[in-house]
């Protein structure tokens, strides 16, 4: 059994599937803590899942599409039922496509407004009522940099500032329950975020970020894992994370 900052703790990971999701599960792995790992795609979990139990920790994959209301309370239920309590909730999972807005088409706007904001309340109301009980809790929320400092992306900016503002307000109204938020907002990072994209959007971004050396999802991991581990009086608010070449 893994021993660390997080023994004991309990903590679901939505987006755990790759990039930052996939590299902060194997980070609270090694700090001790038990891991839910969620997302849609149960090969990739499972492959996530064996990884972490050769650390010496547990891992309980949770296949679910965030978006769908009924689906992300399950995933939160199913923590509590099989572990009893639930001390950290990280919603990374989100979507983008980095384009102007006459670019853009309904069903791409579309999904990025529920993946990235229905995706990361849904959970969060879930998880509430159980750490409100405890009297404690840290949920961690990966907004952008361009949710801070807005690029013309409309919906994509948009829905950063959102998550960004929600985290935000949220922090202020649960804190007096012992609850803790946390915000993050990365600058490039080089995930398989792009592959997503229409090859039209991705090679325009491509060519914007050019020949610069990203953040890896590793550096997103650490960030967060520090946050986490602070003592309980403490409340990282917001961390903002660029590569150095990026402007």
């Amino acid at each position: 059994m893994q021993t660390g900052k997080l023994s004991g703790k309990i903590a679901l990971v939505t987006g755990a599937s790759s990039g930052i999701g996939e590299a902060t599960a194997l980070a609270l792995a090694a700090e001790g803590a038990t891991l839910a790992i969620a997302a849609r795609r149960t090969e990739r979990l499972d492959d996530l899942a064996r990884r972490i139990r050769e650390t010496g920790s547990t891992a309980l994959p949770i296949a679910v599409d965030v978006t769908d209301e009924a689906q992300a309370t399950a995933m939160v239920e199913r923590v509590l039922q099989e572990y009893g309590r639930l001390d950290i909730l990280l919603a990374v999972a989100g979507v983008g496509v980095a384009a102007p807005f006459r670019n853009t088409t309904p069903e791409e706007y579309r999904r990025m407004v529920d993946v990235n904001i229905l995706g990361l309340l849904y959970p969060i109301h879930a998880a509430l009522p159980s750490m409100q009980r405890q009297g404690a809790g840290h949920i961690v929320v990966v907004s952008s940099g361009t949710g801070r400092y807005i690029h013309p992306s409309v919906v994509y900016s948009g829905t950063k500032h959102a998550v960004s503002a929600m985290a935000e307000s949220l922090r202020r109204e649960i804190g007096k329950d012992g609850i803790r938020v946390t915000c993050i907002e990365p600058g490039a990072v080089k995930t398989e975020f792009t592959q997503n994209m229409r090859a039209d959007v991705r090679q325009a971004v491509e060519l914007r970020l050019g020949d610069m050396e990203q953040l890896e999802s590793e550096d997103i991991a650490a960030a967060i894992q520090y946050a986490v581990t602070q003592p309980p009086r403490v409340n990282v608010n917001i961390l903002t994370l660029y590569p150095t070449e990026q402007a």
